[in-house]
């Protein structure tokens, strides 16, 4: 059995709001889980096909280098059709704000949302930026301009 490569852990500020009491710090809910579970700060109840931003009741200073990505938890929308419609949302390094989650309720029923309950995941991701080439014209390959459905699937 190969052994596992070391973990990388970040260290993210954090700064909990007043509405945030009462909730723990998001976490990993697993040893090698790559997101943690953000949990909403306030009760609310999202109409069928509401959209709405639910907050967190938490800010981060994402380091420089980084982002956090904002992705949905893989049951929820199958469970209740409820969805993050601009998955994966991204935290800039250099945003102070309350962290909140766009929900979209797809269902024809009303879906609830307790305070303290789980709504999305938060990754931290390597960010690499682009530095533009100007060129004459760019290479060719097999795929060329093929786009969407080029392969027949």
């Amino acid at each position: 059995m190969k052994p596992h490569p070391p973990k990388l852990k970040v260290n993210v500020p954090v700064e909990v709001l007043a509405h945030f009491e009462g909730l723990s710090l998001p976490s990993h809910q697993t040893e090698h889980a790559s997101g943690v579970d953000l949990s909403a700060a306030e009760e609310i109840t999202l109409a069928a096909g509401e959209r709405r931003l639910v907050p967190t009741g938490i800010k981060v200073a994402i380091p420089v280098g980084y982002e956090g990505q904002i992705r949905p938890r893989s049951g929820m929308a199958l469970k209740s059709g409820v969805i993050i419609p601009n998955s994966p949302g991204t935290i800039d390094a250099d945003y102070r704000g309350e962290i909140k989650v766009i929900l979209w309720n797809l269902s024809n029923a009303d879906y609830p949302i307790k305070k303290g309950d789980r709504i999305a995941q938060m990754v931290l991701v390597p960010v690499v930026q682009i530095n533009w080439h100007p060129v004459e014209s760019l290479d060719d390959t097999a795929r060329g301009v093929g786009g969407f459905g080029h392969t027949g699937s």
